[in-house]
């Protein structure tokens, strides 16, 4: 046997079938903003349907060429998901690209926003931009929000192994619950929450001061957690206390597991009050609220002026409830220039920066449940440091939590924190100050939007290069993957056959 016959090749044909299959189903979403580009005639409709022509020729003829019954290698299932995030990304950053005057960096930066539900953007002026624009802009929110393989494994070919191993390397948070023996299932049920939570949110707010247009780009924003207005000021435009309140509820939803939202609706809603993560992740909620109104009730520094702080003063609960929960789920949406508040608002609202949602929800950030298992995991290593011959299990969810698990963690977590540190200590050499680079960077990393200084609630990312804005988009995506299926892409045995 000759050397090379025993080992097998490693394949890049199931990996651009998996791409062709996405940019077909990105090239099809288009065809919902190009309907409202009709609707309104703001001239973006030449654009937009340019951009479906070129994108659904490209994603058919790759499709018709690579159509055959793949069975993906767990190789080519981190290639496929990482790089049909940058295909969903340059396919999607078109419609603008073609109706603006824009560069193609910023359209892709905006994209890749968009469909990783950061909601960082470098527009200045959102409200000249056309309503078939704004749509699509919003509606890769909802696209990326529940994850674009979870629909690819719901609709196209790739049931089986090669569906249940796409869906595990996109889905967020360290585990992935299946409601039902098979994956492909699993995906259509959650699909189908997504989609009933997203109606019900769009027509609470359609009843309300909104129109269909704000009312579908909102929920948009909200369920996957993405935070693009189709505002300059965001939320705070609309000034109501009924719209913040609705949405408020919806991102809390937005960054819970949708598993619970599966069982809620069938009437067992005691899976929340079970949920350990659940518990968790709303005693975070509660008390950085707490804490945020202790500090205004407290602090002299809050008897200054200032419309933030009087609107705080006004309505405290209201504000301060849509700022930490807006942070904690990663939506970014804003009601207030929150870099008004104190310095030690600000820290708390850094700190939930780091936090994000549920596993298995829309939002990004670290998770609740990697929080709640490395919290376990600290103590359990105290104990043992005390009693070194004990048995000293850790337990979550009442079960044992087992090495793999453990061991994921702590790396998500070095890798995490190095990458933060890392795109933080370039943008400063770019010459940013360090408050502007560690929260941009957070930013980028946890897919939340706003930071503070000149990221704040009331800029934008325009000013950076065009060079820190690919850096930036790639962490983007970093984050919206979960970092390790994107890194282990960077090791050289990746490639060994």
């Amino acid at each position: 046997m000759s050397k090379h016959s025993s080992t097998k090749r490693f394949s890049i044909i199931p990996t651009l079938n998996v791409l062709a299959a996405l940019t077909l189903f990105i090239g099809v979403s288009m065809g919902l903003s190009l309907l409202v580009s009709l609707v309104y005639g703001d001239g973006d409709t030449r654009a937009l349907l340019e951009a479906m022509v070129i994108t659904l020729t490209i994603g058919g003829l790759g499709y018709a060429f690579t159509r055959h019954n793949h069975v993906l290698a767990p190789r080519q299932v981190f290639l496929s998901v990482s790089l049909s995030w940058i295909s969903a990304s340059l396919f999607g950053a078109l419609p603008m690209f073609l109706a603006t005057d824009m560069s193609y960096t910023d359209c892709f930066f905006e994209a890749m926003s968009g469909f990783t539900t950061t909601g960082a953007s470098i527009l200045t002026d959102i409200e000249s931009l056309p309503h078939g624009i704004l749509f699509w802009r919003s509606f890769t929110h909802w696209l990326g929000g529940m994850g674009i393989i979870v629909f690819t494994v719901t609709v196209m070919p790739l049931a089986g192994r090669s569906g249940t191993l796409l869906f595990a390397a996109e889905a967020p948070g360290p585990v992935s619950d299946k409601i039902t023996p098979r994956i492909s299932d699993t995906a259509k049920l959650l699909y189908m929450v997504y989609a009933l939570i997203s109606f019900a949110e769009f027509l609470l707010l359609w009843v309300g001061p909104m129109d269909w247009f704000d009312s579908a780009c909102h929920t948009f924003g909200t369920m996957a957690t993405g935070g693009f207005s189709t505002k300059n000021a965001s939320i705070a435009y609309f000034q109501s206390a009924y719209v913040d309140w609705v949405i408020i509820f919806f991102m809390i939803l937005a960054g819970t597991n949708f598993s619970l939202h599966y069982f809620g609706l069938q009437g067992k809603l005691l899976r929340y009050l079970k949920s350990r993560e659940w518990q968790f992740w709303m005693s975070i909620l509660g008390m950085a609220l707490a804490l945020l109104l202790i500090d205004l009730y407290t602090s002299s520094f809050y008897d200054q002026g200032g419309a933030a702080i009087l609107a705080l003063k006004a309505e405290p609960l209201r504000q301060a409830a849509f700022q930490v929960v807006s942070i904690v789920t990663t939506t970014g949406f804003v009601t207030a220039d929150f870099e008004q508040w104190s310095y030690y608002a600000q820290f708390i609202l850094f700190g939930l920066m780091f936090v994000g949602g549920m596993a298995g929800s829309t939002g990004g950030g670290i998770k609740a449940i990697r929080i709640l298992l490395f919290t376990k995991m600290a103590i359990t290593e105290l104990r043992r440091m005390i009693h070194p011959r004990a048995y000293l299990p850790i337990k979550l969810r009442n079960q044992f939590v087992d090495d793999d698990a453990i061991r994921n963690t702590t790396t998500f977590l070095l890798f995490f924190m190095v990458i933060f540190v890392g795109l933080a200590f370039m943008l400063t050499g770019f010459g940013h100050d360090l408050i502007t680079s560690t929260t941009a960077s957070i930013s980028m990393l946890s897919n939340i939007g706003p930071g503070l200084a000149n990221v704040g609630p009331t800029d934008n990312f325009s000013f950076f290069s065009d060079i820190e804005k690919w850096v930036m988009a790639f962490v983007m995506m970093l984050g919206r993957l979960e970092v390790l299926t994107v890194v282990v892409l960077f090791n050289r045995h990746f490639w060994r056959s």
